[in-house]
């Protein structure tokens, strides 16, 4: 994209971003410079403009029809619309505030097992028909079904009902959230050091066209906060985390104040000061209710997806119909849950959110899949084809995956452990989807002795093999609770949501500092 230096009268934020829109522009500066620079707008961008809202159902289908003229089975249109706000304050300052709109379309063609893809942030039918050529070429073979004509339908959507849209809430007033839990987590301990709070919000607007005559549309909203906080005595130091958030609006806060979410980052800081060596061995493991989600999506939930069960890169690919889990185990993933983070009314093929148990007492059940593992595997798509923009083809990935509530006392999977460790939060790990075996950081835990937590751990990490530990998972409990996630796979990043009930390992290995 051409730098061009940008000088103009003042005009609304909303007028701005609708122009910055359509010219396809990126943008990211100060509010200040932001609301002066909209008079250049359309000079910059080299003229007339096209917008995804422009494209209408014979530009589509004349689209369709040029990616198919190499041969093909299956083509697609995804256009896509962003509008981001992002504020970050750090040191008690406000670090920046951010704004960035981003479009552009992405074509596919499936060919013969192979995938062409092309895509263009020129929205002219010229550049269009172009990348639609790109992708033929790249995905030539023989002619396969004839192009069906387009149709449209509605879907419920699966997103909060905002009283008070993002896009009309001023910047000062989202600011003004990162303050008040700077404030709170400051004004917490006087150990803590270190404050950063994030604030952040999209709408996404995207259309997806494809040969066998789907057109959908969909507006999705999504909206976060997070703090990091780092609480310091002597020579150490520890970091407490916590986000909130979801396909929610600006009014969700007003139940879920930022003060309360930094409240519980600082305590995290500052109770881990107190920490000691951490335990090492073979041991019972009580997780707290949804702090074993990150175990089951990554240790159980991407063995699920498609794409590796095509390629034989999974532990599950030959077990379907088999016990995989004590029958105390049940696993979905559901992208119907109203407001969560990985809910979808549609995912990026145009395919409705669904509700999936995946394992169902102990009995693998099914696997997620896209449009390209449905058709390898002959089955149909199960809603999971995510890409992270117009810029990437569409693979399986999760959405809310988690442990399904159970009927165990969560005191008594405590008071029945001679020696364990409860954990309360996992942070970061590696995973090794093939076999299922993993470590993860534990960034909050507490020693059990004699059916009583005693005293918090640091340094402790939780290693083992997701298949086993499903196993020996023998109390699960009844507080269904979830968190949010960043999914990174084949280097695209999806929101996603993680969650568990509280539920007890018998053994696992815990490594740490102290024999």
């Amino acid at each position: 994209m051409r730098k061009k230096r940008l000088q103009g009268k003042k005009i609304p934020r909303r007028e701005f971003l609708k122009k910055g829109a359509q010219g396809g522009v990126i943008l990211v500066a100060s509010p200040m410079i932001l609301r002066g620079v909209l008079g250049s707008v359309a000079e910059a961008s080299g003229g007339e403009v096209m917008s995804i809202r422009d494209l209408g159902r014979r530009d589509l289908e004349q689209l369709l029809e040029m990616a198919l003229n190499r041969g093909g089975d299956y083509a697609e249109i995804f256009a896509e619309r962003r509008v981001y706000t992002r504020v970050n304050l750090e040191e008690d300052k406000l670090k920046n505030i951010e704004y960035k709109i981003r479009q552009g379309v992405g074509i596919r063609v499936i060919a013969d097992g192979k995938s062409g893809y092309a895509h263009s942030d020129d929205l002219s039918m010229e550049k269009l028909k172009e990348t639609a050529a790109v992708a033929a070429y790249i995905a030539s073979g023989t002619a396969g079904p004839a192009r069906k004509d387009l149709r449209s339908g509605d879907r419920p959507d699966k997103y909060w009902r905002t009283r008070e849209p993002l896009d009309g809430v001023p910047e000062s007033q989202k600011a003004a959230l990162a303050w008040r839990a700077n404030r709170t987590a400051r004004d917490y301990d006087s150990r803590v050091a270190q404050v950063r709070i994030v604030y952040y919000d999209q709408f996404r607007d995207i259309v997806v066209a494809n040969s066998r005559g789907l057109w959908a549309q969909d507006r999705s909203p999504q909206c976060w906060m997070m703090a990091s906080v780092v609480a310091q005595e002597g020579g150490i130091r520890q970091r407490g985390f916590k986000s909130m958030g979801g396909r929610v609006g600006y009014d969700f806060f007003a139940e879920n104040t930022p003060e309360d979410m930094a409240r519980e980052a600082a305590r995290q800081a500052v109770d881990m000061l107190a920490a000691r060596e951490a335990p090492s061995g073979q041991m019972p493991v009580v997780l707290a209710a949804g702090r074993g989600g990150t175990m089951f999506h990554e240790s159980i939930g991407h063995g699920l997806e498609g794409d590796g069960i095509f390629k034989k890169l999974s532990h599950y690919s030959d077990k379907l119909g088999q016990r995989v889990g004590s029958d105390l185990i049940t696993v979905l993933d559901d992208a119907t849950l109203m407001g969560k983070r990985g809910s979808l009314t549609i995912d990026d093929e145009g395919t409705p959110g669904q509700r999936k148990v995946l394992i169902e007492k102990g009995i693998l059940k099914r696997f997620m899949h896209d449009n390209l593992s449905a058709m390898q595997l002959k089955v149909e798509s199960t809603g999971n084809g995510r890409r992270e923009s117009f810029r990437d083809m569409p693979i399986p990935r999760m959405t809310n995956t988690f442990l399904a509530p159970g009927h165990d006392d969560p005191q008594e999977m405590i008071h029945t452990v001679d020696s364990g460790l409860l954990v309360k939060g996992i942070s970061g790990g590696q995973v090794h989807t093939m076999t299922g075996e993993f470590v993860f950081r534990v960034s909050e835990g507490y020693r059990i002795e004699k059916g009583k937590v005693t005293y918090p751990v640091r340094d402790a990490i939780l290693i083992g093999n997701g298949p086993e530990v499903m196993q020996k998972i023998d109390r699960v409990g009844p507080n269904l609770d979830f968190t949010l996630g960043f999914c990174g796979k084949a280097g695209q990043t999806a929101a996603v949501t993680e969650g568990a009930p509280e539920f007890r390992i018998s053994a696992i290995t815990v490594g740490g500092t102290k024999v």
